[in-house]
């Protein structure tokens, strides 16, 4: 556990908030590997981004495996009533606190540092290291490695993705599907307001919209027990718009999601937000300016993992964890971008998800524990199978 805890305060020490670059905490892992005689491949950012995915392979070089995948990025810390340094690991009352210990450089530790015992003995079930960039922002960085499956690289069967569900085994989650609405009016005095059309105003009504749509839903057909909440949602998270108080703003941006269970997916939602933007709102903007427009685009878009009764996945983990229930989960992962690319996808990992994004995030150290011990058992196993 020494070992795991000193690359979680290696990791730890990297910021890498999804605004920024993680390719300082990439090379240290590549470098970490290189050290081991383990070759890492970057797969950068399509879009130019200084940011990259790593993937690595222990054990023999063939189709199929394990993969352990997990993310390198972060949430803020900004706003938040940290007691210590949220980029510096503290260890306190069996806890360990900092930015990502739970979610989920402790898994990322976990994982490398157990590296040394999977080259001890020659694997015949290769074991994969798939660790992405952007997971924070709605999965973005991890497409561009999965495309890379039985191409660059060999086609794993089955990916684990260590997300803090304190080692329980996570067989569906709901997908996050989420969108930017524009709204262009035009700009003008704000004592003018008959002659100018307001962006941010057209904007709240969208919003207001959005929160029709999201009760509707609440008591819709698509419900689903395994989760919690059992309904899909809608959340606006975030709205820009506007240059002063005194002028009518031109511009106004609304970002927002939709948390799909499984079978639900954006056409409950956006078909009904165009009719309202169509027939209500864009009408109103443009008998002032014929310019207006209001536009809808996708961001990120992350299907639901499903669950696989007696899927490869979940028959492995149950075996090697002797777990006999499984768990919905209510946030979104990599796995079901995996199993959409055809591999037998679970969600296992160490930590609580309650402490995720909060001031003072910690990992419990018993947790790192447990996730230790399920590691080897699965080590263990890619020896023997």
């Amino acid at each position: 556990m020494d070992q795991a805890i000193a690359v979680l305060e290696r990791l730890i020490a990297f910021p890498t908030v999804s605004s920024q670059s993680n390719l300082a905490a990439i090379q240290w892992i590549r470098d970490y590997l290189a050290d081991l005689g383990v070759a890492a491949h970057l797969v950068p950012a399509p879009d130019g981004q200084p940011k990259a995915n790593l993937w690595a392979t222990i054990g023999p070089d063939r189709p199929g495996g394990i993969v352990l995948s997990g993310h390198t990025d972060v949430v803020p810390v900004e706003g938040q009533p940290w007691t210590s340094d949220p980029f510096e690991l503290h260890r306190r009352d069996g806890r360990l606190y900092g930015r990502g210990t739970c979610d989920m450089k402790g898994f990322i530790a976990l994982a490398l540092a157990l590296v040394p015992e999977m080259l001890e003995q020659p694997l015949k079930t290769p074991i994969h290291l798939a660790f992405s960039y952007d997971e924070e922002l709605g999965c973005l960085g991890a497409p561009a490695m999965i495309a890379e499956l039985g191409k660059r690289f060999r086609k794993p069967s089955l990916a684990i993705i260590g997300e803090p569900t304190e080692m329980r085994l996570g067989t569906r989650h709901k997908g996050c599907y989420s969108f930017e609405t524009e709204v262009t009016g035009r700009d003008g005095h704000s004592s003018q307001t008959h002659k100018g059309a307001n962006a941010i105003m057209a904007a709240a009504e969208i919003v207001s919209e959005l929160q029709r749509i999201a009760e509707d839903l609440r008591d819709g057909a698509h419900q689903d027990a395994n989760f919690e909440p059992p309904y899909p949602t809608i959340n606006v998270g975030r709205i820009e718009g506007g240059t002063a108080v005194n002028i009518i703003a031109r511009h106004c941006q609304v970002y927002w999601d939709f948390r799909a269970t499984p079978g639900a997916t954006p056409a409950l939602v956006l078909p009904r937000l165009e009719a309202f933007v169509a027939g209500t709102v864009l009408p109103r903007l443009r008998q002032i300016a014929p310019e207006a427009e209001i536009v809808t685009r996708p961001r990120a878009q992350v299907p639901p993992l499903t669950e696989e009764p007696g899927g490869a996945a979940e028959t492995l983990v149950k075996f090697l964890t002797g777990a006999n229930q499984t768990v919905g989960l209510a946030f979104a992962t990599e796995a079901g971008q995996f199993q959409h690319a055809g591999l037998s996808a679970v969600v296992c990992g160490p930590g609580s998800i309650t402490q995720a994004h909060q001031p003072d995030e910690f990992i419990e150290v018993t947790q790192m524990e447990a996730g230790q011990v399920f590691l080897r058992k699965l080590v263990a196993w890619a020896r023997e199978t």
